[in-house]
């Protein structure tokens, strides 16, 4: 059962409307690595796990959190979009335009970074989406949800990150005392939650579930010989100077080896000929009229077999009297 509490669990209002920077906003509530999609990762990553209690538990806890900090971001860009004449936009990206044009940039461009999202207006009634900064829906597919804890870890550890990154950025893109007092609480729980997918992923690991490379089972199955080459597949050496390239591999079972000039492995491909049916392009115009010949050809003496099959079956029929 899930129980809602009407308190925000923090949240600072905006001292004036800004809808262009509440289009912004959106990006931390259902961009691919907003708010929506952490709540949705943490609490299917909870709802199926069969690993030990603690894990489930730790994964709703922070899964639940997300639901209060979608319900904080939609606040404030309900208080953002609060009176904002759209005319008001308008104006602010005036001058903006006019230095595009002199500049060289797409006023387009300009223009719509500056306006307001109209869909804020016809379509959520003045209120928060559950949609990114340029209006794309909020999508499934950005979730991880695997069943592996310590890869699901590391996927939530590299959301957090980029989802921290975002907030900053729009901390920095903003002088309202109001919106970078609630970004500033945001940022210090994002904070928090890397350190936390850090300290899971270690306690995962020193637990005796994972080790470094995921899964487990993969060592065995893997090709040991390639398994700790790094190959310089780019103009230049400068990888070769990176920890990746040299000394004990992470995981302590290999030595990572330079590969400076990789070389290809297998034969070239030679992909079998396609069914005549599908009439594919053949390697030559000569195996093609071949493979053409030979479906006429039995076609026709498809046609020709059912053609004498059923003279026989009314021969049976008639006793022989059919012409």
């Amino acid at each position: 059962m899930f129980y809602h509490k009407k308190q925000l669990q923090y949240f600072t209002p905006p001292t004036k409307p800004d809808a262009a920077y509440a289009k912004k906003l959106q990006e931390l509530i259902g961009g691919s690595f907003g708010e929506m999609t952490v709540m949705m990762q943490y609490l299917f990553q909870g709802w199926n796990c069969r690993g030990p209690a603690k894990y489930r538990d730790m994964l709703l806890d922070i899964g639940t959190e997300e639901i209060g900090h979608v319900e904080m971001l939609a606040t404030m860009v309900a208080h953002l979009l609060d009176k904002a004449p759209i005319n008001m936009q308008e104006d602010g990206a005036k001058d903006p335009v006019v230095g595009a044009v002199m500049g060289g940039v797409r006023p387009r461009d300009v223009i719509m970074a500056a306006a307001m999202n109209p869909q804020h207006a016809t379509v959520s009634g003045g209120g928060a989406m559950p949609a990114d900064s340029v209006g794309f829906p909020w999508n499934g597919r950005f979730i991880v949800a695997s069943g592996n804890l310590l890869a699901d870890f590391r996927s939530n550890l590299h959301a957090e990150s980029q989802g921290l990154l975002q907030a900053v950025r729009l901390y920095e893109m903003t002088d309202d005392p109001g919106v970078r007092d609630m970004l500033s609480f945001n940022i210090a729980r994002d904070t928090m939650h890397q350190n936390q997918w850090l300290a899971a992923i270690e306690d995962l690991k020193s637990e005796g579930f994972e080790e470094t490379v995921v899964p487990k089972i993969a060592y065995e199955y893997g090709k040991k010989e390639n398994a700790y080459q790094f190959w310089n597949h780019s103009e230049g050496e400068e990888s070769a100077q990176g920890r990746w390239a040299k000394g004990a591999s992470i995981d302590g079972k290999g030595q990572f080896e330079y590969v400076a000039n990789p070389q290809p492995i297998g034969p070239e491909p030679n992909l079998p000929q396609p069914d005549p049916k599908l009439h594919g392009t053949m390697k030559s115009p000569q195996a093609q009229q071949m493979q053409e010949g030979s479906v006429v050809s039995k076609a026709v003496q498809g046609v020709a077999d059912a053609v004498e099959g059923t003279a026989n079956t009314i021969n049976k029929i008639t006793g022989g009297d059919a012409q």
